[in-house]
């Protein structure tokens, strides 16, 4: 009986939305990570965007949310690597930023959406939802 549950677990896990948070800010990345875990997304949390490509080919997540502002590489150049790479431009992508201005007067590197920090939670998971519901169509 255990073996059924056991395979149970890893079936919901294996239909579960996978996202990837590439944030440097501790407590916003906790504090994402915590409300997708409890909403029911798996969440894996990366700091820095250098050799991150490698875990999006790996992970294969539903979703990356990419802060803009990285150390050594900035999230805007990871999500343009995602979104060249034909193993990984599939994955929609979210640019966020404090400063908004900024990213949108240099392009949005072919994100499918940008969120201005602080961000509204609602309108985050409606954003996310809407990019999830159109990977499926």
């Amino acid at each position: 009986m255990q073996i059924k549950n056991a395979q149970t677990i890893r079936h919901a896990e294996l239909t579960l939305p996978k996202i990837l948070i590439v944030e440097d800010n501790e407590g916003i990345a906790d504090m994402l990570k915590e409300l997708f875990q409890m909403i029911g997304y798996m969440c894996l949390v990366r700091r820095t965007a250098v050799d991150t490509l490698q875990l999006v080919k790996d992970y294969q997540p539903s979703l990356v949310i990419v802060d803009y502002l990285l150390p050594e590489m900035n999230g805007g150049e990871l999500c343009s690597q995602i979104k060249r790479d034909p193993a990984t431009q599939h994955i929609p992508v979210i640019l966020s930023s404090a400063y908004p201005r900024v990213l949108l007067s240099l392009g949005t590197y072919g994100s499918d959406a940008f969120i201005s920090k602080p961000f509204n939670l609602d309108d985050l998971m409606r954003t996310i939802e809407q990019l999830l519901e159109a990977r499926i169509r």
